[in-house]
């Protein structure tokens, strides 16, 4: 239980100093680089999807 206790901690001290780190030094991405990374999020959702699929069937 202390092992979980010391994970929850970490990450919770990871957020808390994380997020204003990149809040601060973060860069606004433009419109087209946005397009350009939206566009990988389909495929890479259907190849998630299909080794679920696959992990499901085999376990």
């Amino acid at each position: 239980m202390t092992v979980l206790f010391g994970i929850l901690a970490i990450l919770f001290v990871v957020l808390i100093v994380g997020i204003p780190l990149l809040e601060k030094y973060g860069s606004e991405k433009s419109d087209e680089e946005l397009s350009k990374m939206s566009r990988y999020m389909m495929p890479l959702m259907v190849v998630l999807f299909i080794a679920m699929i696959i992990r499901y069937l085999i376990s």
